[in-house]
């Protein structure tokens, strides 16, 4: 069973930018498939990016495209999102994601482990 930990939200001003960190235990971390996903209030959750099991394939939402970057350390069972300027739009609770799964994932109901979050809110 995969377990995760999000760290590194917080309060950032438009423009600024972040650095999410995931922490996965407890499976074999390359054999996954890792994305992140995003909550606002009174919102559905949403996909934000993926990342195959070796890094090699990449995908966003539109709205974050050229801005945010997923990236994965399989030798530390770490997964990132780097997340440069902000937009208030942005704010939400993030989720970490893993699926095992040859290939990218964009969709949250095929993910098996979550993690709790780590929220991110951007002032204007």
């Amino acid at each position: 069973q995969v377990q995760l930990v999000e760290s590194g939200g917080g309060l950032v001003q438009a423009g600024g930018s972040l650095r999410l960190s995931c922490a996965a235990s407890g499976g074999t971390f390359s054999s996954y498939a890792m994305g992140w996903f995003r909550q606002a209030p009174g919102k559905e959750r949403e996909f934000v990016a993926a990342i195959t099991r070796s890094g090699g394939i990449t995908d966003y939402t539109d709205s974050v495209k050229g801005r945010f970057t997923i990236s994965r350390d399989n030798a530390n069972d770490m997964v990132y999102l780097q997340m440069n300027s902000l937009k208030p739009e942005d704010t939400a609770l993030y989720y970490c994601a893993a699926k095992w799964s040859l290939g990218v994932e964009t969709i949250s109901d095929r993910y098996d482990h979550w993690g709790q979050g780590t929220q991110v809110t951007v002032s204007s």
